[in-house]
């Protein structure tokens, strides 16, 4: 088994003495970077050597860069040199701008590729967007730090892409998992045969009859986890056993609207610290929902990983046509010594709108509960208490059961 580096068959002692090393250098590039100058003021970069010390910083989140931006375009004050010292400038829906490199692989996509067995002599028929998106170039940083030759194809034009596919014989993949069936089925009905054997798909869901077909067409197909912000955050490896967490990144999975970490294997948000020194994100929030996997990868790739993509954190929703929101139910949590958890549920009775608060307690009443909840959530609703562990643990803290049809 060759790996893309030795990083990725480190053990874990190993492991965690590099990071006691890289991780107090990253706090201090932030910490040089004026957008942290309120959260990471007064922290001692020297002491922040592990994931379990991050816990006690603060949680970074998308609306947090969004409003920094507007203040102080383009990058908020989040990078550690001006808008003119980077390669690329991107703009994502928000609008949210981000920095690109072309330093070697700088968004860390290499290793995905290499894991699909992409490298010298193949040709990357790259379905990823260009036009000011990163994800075009995040996905052509990544062929090119494995040595493969790009044909950067972008979106649409799928007669087009056919043609292009068959003329310089484009042996892999990149794009979203199913614009390559949309680009086969056009071939199939063209007469025309494709090499494709490899793809590198993300951005979207790859479910497992898609991900049968290509197999069944030649295609080894394997997804990754990224984001325009962070870049590659795990992937997939042949073994096909959750994604394997990148080895430049630090993931931890919390309570959504929290940092506080759940228990291992338990469902929550994704928060991800990047050890990128241009662009030094600490405790970044990505809105989306995993879970740890226990053990290590069949693969003897040895970093932790996460089951994958498992849906959205952000379970805002209106309830008597006031806003619940996570941050909320955690606060509730935080009230009371005596509450493990607790769980909100939306529901009708009729044409009126209902709320139930679950809480996790093994000791505390009803009516003390009560009236936090009115405190907290602004809203007044039937307090369930249940014995510890009795709540589901798929990371909603708050369910809607309303029907929408």
């Amino acid at each position: 088994m060759t790996y893309f580096d030795t990083l990725e068959a480190r053990s874990e002692d190993q492991r965690a003495s590099d990071l006691a090393k890289a991780l107090p250098q990253q706090i201090a590039h932030a910490q040089n970077a004026s957008g942290y100058a309120g959260s990471l003021q007064g922290v001692e970069a020297a002491s922040i050597t592990s994931a379990a010390d991050l816990r006690g910083l603060p949680v970074l989140r998308k609306s947090d860069l969004s409003k920094a931006q507007g203040a102080n375009a383009p990058f908020g004050g989040f990078t550690v040199k001006p808008a003119s010292g980077f390669a690329h400038i991107f703009q994502s829906p928000g609008p949210i701008y981000e920095p690109g490199g072309v330093d070697h692989d700088w968004w860390r996509m290499g290793r995905f590729l290499h894991a699909v067995g992409i490298g010298q002599g193949d040709v990357v028929q790259n379905c990823f967007g260009y036009h000011l998106t990163p994800a075009g170039m995040i996905f052509e940083s990544g062929a090119r730090a494995v040595g493969a030759a790009v044909l950067p194809a972008g979106t649409g034009q799928t007669e087009l892409q056919v043609t292009a596919a068959r003329d310089v014989g484009a042996t892999a993949y990149a794009g979203t998992p199913d614009y390559l069936k949309v680009i086969l089925d056009k071939a199939d009905s063209m007469g025309v045969k494709l090499g494709f054997t490899k793809a590198a798909v993300g951005g979207g869901a790859l479910f497992p009859s898609l991900r049968q077909e290509y197999a069944d067409r030649g295609i080894t197909c394997l997804q990754s986890y990224a984001t325009a912000d962070l870049g590659n955050i795990a992937y997939e490896s042949p073994a096909m056993e959750g994604m394997i967490v990148d080895e430049r990144v630090i993931v931890e999975i919390v309570t959504p609207g929290t940092g506080t970490p759940v228990a291992p294997g338990e469902v929550g948000e994704v928060v991800v610290t990047t050890l990128n020194p241009d662009y030094p994100l600490i405790r970044f929030a990505t809105g989306d929902l995993s879970a740890m996997l226990p053990g290590v990868s069949p693969c003897g790739r040895t970093n932790v990983r996460i089951k994958g993509w498992m849906g959205r954190a952000d379970q805002t929703t209106k309830i008597k046509g006031m806003f619940v929101r996570p941050e909320q139910v955690a606060a509730l949590v935080d009230k009371h010594d005596e509450i493990v958890k607790a769980r909100v549920i939306a529901a009708r009775d009729g044409e009126m709108d209902t709320m139930t608060v679950q809480i996790e307690a093994a000791s505390g009443d009803e009516i003390s509960f009560g009236k936090s909840v009115i405190e907290v959530l602004k809203l007044k609703g039937k307090i369930e208490v249940v014995s510890p562990g009795a709540l589901p643990k798929d990371g909603l803290v708050i369910e809607d059961q309303r029907s929408y049809d």
